[in-house]
């Protein structure tokens, strides 16, 4: 299940909330104020394996590489 970023527009308070997919945008109450008046934030994430980045933010190329891809030299 995703962990789900959302801010209460009556109170600012951002918050995370473990849901199913199915359930992402389904209407809740703000858990400081009780507002119901709650937007999903865009969620970023970084994904990261063997030390090489598979998802989110892309990792820095080095000079050897041609256009950003570092496939070749394992970067």
């Amino acid at each position: 299940m995703p962990i789900y970023e959302y801010i209460c527009q009556d109170c600012k308070k951002e918050f995370e909330v473990l849901r199913p997919m199915r359930q992402a945008d389904v209407p809740m109450a703000c858990a400081a104020c009780g507002g119901e008046n709650i937007k999903r934030k865009p969620s970023i994430f970084y994904a990261e394996s063997g030390g090489k980045a598979v998802a989110g933010a892309s990792a820095p190329s080095c000079s050897s590489c041609s256009a950003g891809n570092c496939s070749s030299c394992g970067h």
